[in-house]
């Protein structure tokens, strides 16, 4: 018997909303995006294939990104390579300067509120305690490295949901030890009708042009998803508006996915619209549990890791006229990607080619890798 599935460690709330904003808004096709899916989806309780099949990746990339976070954090998101002359400056140096960096002027007697790199190198190198002699440049490298970056101050949401680790617990615990049983539910948009930036092949230097428009008249609209974790489907429809009515008539589908009697685990997030007294009343009734994510903590539904892919290639690069021909194309991708989604032929030259890898390392399914002697 193997050991416990790969999975990503718990986000916190400023990781969770970072993965969610590059996954939502990143460069498709980036490295930092696919790694960003990878970790949302593991950490929501997506199994395995079905996050090599969202990423088309294998599962061995798959896992190596997954067991980097849960070692680096954040760090996972960017690859790195050894290699270059030796080190002029110890490690102690680095932590002195970034640690240095991090902190506001003020606090160690200077006069402005927030570095400059000439202002920053200058200080360092007639700081009393730690002399470190160091070039603007590198000192921007060192930062960077560390993921420090010259931006722009801004307000964050913390959840303050009492809540917060039983809701992550429960899920955690659904997603882990009966799939099968669990969906998740979101609305994704506001969708507008208008000419999407996307990506696509084309002549060298000469893109393909959508026209740009500022009348937009056909109102919006939203998609009402449902993801199951087991099947690795996705579904859903196009709605004028949220609401409790729209809603219920999703999680009737989702009931309807598991047609017997044993319980349905449906996980979404704390809008109104997905609990009102009928949801509630329907839910107690069917056998059907509602797992609420906590607030401000969306990033912990396994479906947001699903809507890139769905804005990418359903959205992305199209200029739809209006509503019906672009709820026509959304369900014509997921129809498509339903049906790819765990290709027989597919899942056994990726099950050989992972068992030939392993054969070469000598690692068994589950285990960790033997220690060099």
């Amino acid at each position: 018997m193997g050991g416990q599935p790969v999975r990503a460690r718990r986000l916190t709330d400023e990781e969770g909303q970072r993965l969610q904003a590059i996954a939502r808004r990143g460069k498709h096709g980036s490295i930092r995006v696919r790694r960003a899916l990878i970790i949302m989806a593991s950490a929501s309780g997506t199994p395995m294939p079905a996050i090599a099949n969202l990423v088309q990746a294998d599962e061995d990339t798959v896992r190596g990104v997954i067991h980097r976070f849960n070692e680096t954090g954040l760090g996972a998101l960017d690859p790195r390579w050894a290699g270059g002359r030796p080190r002029l400056i110890s490690s102690d140096d680095e932590a002195f300067l970034v640690q240095t960096a991090r902190t506001r002027p003020a606090k160690l007697g200077q006069p402005f509120t927030h570095w400059s790199l000439r202002k920053l190198t200058d200080y360092l190198a007639d700081n009393p305690d730690r002399t470190v002699t160091i070039g603007r440049e590198r000192l921007r490298q060192i930062l960077h490295h560390h993921r420090i970056s010259f931006q722009r101050t801004r307000t964050w949401k913390e959840s303050t949901d009492p809540d917060k680790d039983t809701k992550l617990d429960r899920i955690e615990y659904l997603t882990t030890t009966c799939p099968n049983r669990c969906f998740a539910f979101d609305q994704f948009g506001p969708l507008s009708i208008r000419p999407t930036h996307g990506v696509g092949w084309a002549p060298q230097r000469h893109p393909d042009r959508l026209p740009a428009t500022y009348h937009r008249t056909h109102g919006i609209r939203y998609f009402h998803g449902c993801y199951s974790l087991g099947d690795d489907q996705l579904w859903g429809v196009t709605r004028a508006r949220k609401g409790g009515v729209n809603t219920l008539a999703a999680f009737r589908t989702i009931r309807a996915a598991r047609p017997d009697t044993a319980p349905v685990y449906i996980i979404c997030d704390n809008l109104s619209a997905n609990t009102t007294p009928a949801i509630r009343r329907w839910a107690a009734r069917n056998s059907v549990e509602l797992c609420l994510t906590p607030t401000n903590a969306s990033w912990a539904n396994p479906i947001e890791a699903q809507f890139g892919p769905l804005r990418t290639f359903a959205m992305g690069n199209a200029n739809h006229p209006n509503h019906p021909t672009l709820a026509r194309g959304l369900q014509a991708y997921l129809r498509w990607r339903n049906a790819h989604a765990r290709h027989p032929t597919v899942v056994q030259a990726q099950r050989r080619e992972r068992a030939r890898v392993r054969s070469e390392r000598q690692q068994r399914w589950g285990r960790p890798r033997p220690q060099a002697a």
